[in-house]
């Protein structure tokens, strides 16, 4: 199921022993367009100290009560390394995150995941993961007895630079929509798939105007990441495959009712581009 990012905001971060916190922004990667990190917003028991979270932590949601638990301990976020979320995060950061918890390396081996592996799965001995997807947890198992060691090494490039490609969610909240022939609104929000923690759309308000087209009211509709073709992070610009008028005849998105697999569908053929579950052999 896809989740809104705003939604998703202000969650209440449950670890094994007391609450932690609240979400507060997002880290993804735009190459693959991947939730990396949950940046949490401690509160008073941790001065207000902002911690990263990787999808790795996380259990099984509450969506009732707005929770996300974790399996691990409030001592453990308390001792987790320091991480400066205002600025780029570096791949050695990254790294002793990782180390830290006992994560395996995203950025390793195939899947979106690292190690073959399509949803964010606790793969250390005594980890059960989020416990969601079967199939997810029997190719978790293969690899596992496939290699022990499930780590790769750390890449050879610098590790003390931040990683360009790590972007905060919340500063594309506001950007422009650029179409091949004018503007047509603004990024509203993002839908996240529960599972893998992939942003499949980006939520567009259209705004009054569809670039010089005839004025119209505001209304909402998505774009998926592949049809982008560039993001200017200087000019708080994205640039989209699509004409005016092909978004104008797309179906609308209404936030209020479920986002089924048939009404994916029909945007996809709207566009006449592939489905994301193509891709990922569903």
């Amino acid at each position: 199921m896809l989740r809104s990012m705003l939604d998703l905001k202000n969650y209440t971060i449950g670890a094994t022993d007391g609450e932690v916190g609240h979400v507060s922004d997002f880290f993804f990667d735009d190459r693959g367009w991947i939730i990396r990190y949950l940046v949490i917003e401690t509160g008073s028991w941790l001065l207000s100290r902002k911690v990263l979270l990787s999808p790795f932590a996380l259990m099984e949601a509450d969506w009732t009560h707005k929770r996300l638990p974790v399996r691990i301990t409030r001592e453990q976020v308390k001792n987790s390394p320091d991480i400066d979320t205002q600025q780029p995060v570096s791949r050695q950061h990254e790294i002793n995150h990782s180390d830290y918890y006992g994560y395996p390396y995203y950025w390793g081996g195939e899947g979106i995941w690292g190690d073959g592996l399509d949803v964010p799965m606790l793969m250390s001995p005594g980890y059960s993961g989020s416990m969601r997807n079967e199939a997810a947890k029997t190719k978790e198992r293969k690899n596992h007895s496939k290699n022990n060691n499930h780590r790769p090494p750390a890449p050879p490039a610098t590790l003390t630079a931040g990683d360009p490609h790590l972007r905060s969610c919340e500063s594309v909240i506001g950007h422009r929509i650029h179409a091949n022939d004018g503007d047509m609104g603004h990024v509203q929000s993002m839908l996240v798939d529960e599972e893998s923690w992939a942003i499949r759309y980006l939520v567009v308000k259209t705004g009054s105007w569809w670039g010089n087209h005839a004025l119209i009211a505001p209304d909402q509709v998505l774009i998926a990441p592949d049809w982008l073709t560039e993001i200017n992070w200087q000019d708080s610009t994205v640039r989209v495959d699509l004409t005016c008028q092909n978004i104008k005849d797309s179906p609308r998105f209404d936030s209020s009712a479920t986002l089924n697999r048939q009404i994916e569908a029909d945007l996809f053929r709207h566009y006449g581009r592939p489905a994301y579950w193509d891709h990922a052999g569903e």
